[in-house]
């Protein structure tokens, strides 16, 4: 078999207290991963403050910015200079009152080179997502880029083997989920295991049942309520997984981190061959996965 392989790297960040200081540290873990020879960055979720949705105010919707904006020049003129394919991931200002968490890609330039905006959109305690974000109408397509075509997903587009599956239906090459997960610190420790253990098992399920690498990069470090509430440990974790689910690379869950590795491009042709899922879809008998449920 022939291999090919793609040196990617996941930023693994804590919120740094700032825009400016937020976008200097994605500059310099940047630089460091183009130093270790990376082609491909992925950058957490919402990586230009805190995670902000813990608390649902109006205020917050002044950290929006358009798209393209102010971030996107400055990180795509890194993309040029330093010649990687970044994904980066943006609260986006539409229009006044329409907002959106997107994802946004850059191959090399500093222009850009597609956007997806999230399409499953939270609302739980400390995850407080639909009071800002208005579902995306992108649908899921795949970004083409110089290192592959990038299936984007976001965070709580995660849990659902449907967007991955479209994703590769749609011919992505990668899986990767910009994301921004952690626990509730009242919670006991063996269900922090249980929550975190289950994100890992989900993401690992859709590179196995796509045949797939799959990369996830999320955030770390402890944020505070705004509004006086227990505040979200978030627990890292980052990680790249292959087409088998076996895991390339993990990161911590407490510090921050640029994870760095090769993914075998070729791998994902010979894994399909030996396990067709898609050969063996039985398309005909799944109308029902389009109703809410089967009452």
């Amino acid at each position: 078999m022939t291999h090919r392989l793609l040196r990617v790297a996941l930023l693994q960040e804590s919120d740094r207290g700032s825009v400016e200081a937020n976008l200097d540290a994605i500059e310099a873990g940047l630089r460091e991963a183009a130093a270790a020879g990376a082609q491909l960055v992925l950058l957490q979720e919402l990586h230009n403050g805190p995670y902000f949705c813990q608390h649902e105010s109006v205020d917050e919707f002044d950290r929006a910015e358009p798209i393209p904006g102010p971030s996107t020049a400055r990180i795509g003129a890194l993309a040029e200079e330093l010649r990687l394919v970044v994904v980066a991931s943006l609260f986006e200002r539409r229009a006044a009152g329409l907002y959106h968490n997107t994802a946004v890609v850059f191959d090399r330039s500093r222009a850009i080179a597609g956007t997806y905006r999230k399409m499953h959109i939270p609302d739980d305690p400390a995850y407080y997502e639909k009071f800002y974000f208005t579902p995306g109408d992108l649908g899921f397509e795949p970004i083409r880029t110089s290192v592959g075509k990038l299936g984007v997903l976001v965070c709580w587009d995660q849990w659902y083997p449907e967007a991955a599956r479209l994703m590769a239906l749609a011919d992505a090459d990668l899986l990767l989920y910009p994301t921004a997960i952690g626990w509730d610190p009242a919670d006991a420790q063996d269900e922090k295991d249980r929550q975190r253990e289950a994100w890992i098992t989900v993401q690992r399920g859709h590179a196995v049942a796509n045949g797939l690498p799959l990369l996830a990069c999320n955030r770390t470090g402890f944020e505070p309520s705004p509004d006086g509430g227990r505040g979200a440990q978030f627990w890292g974790t980052s990680f790249v997984a292959g087409p088998q689910g076996e895991f390339l690379a993990q990161a911590s869950t407490d510090r921050r981190e640029l994870l760095v590795v090769d993914i075998d491009m070729a791998r994902s042709e010979n894994v399909r061959r030996i396990w067709p899922f898609l050969r063996d879809r039985r398309i005909d008998a799944y109308h029902d996965i389009l109703k809410r449920f089967r009452d």
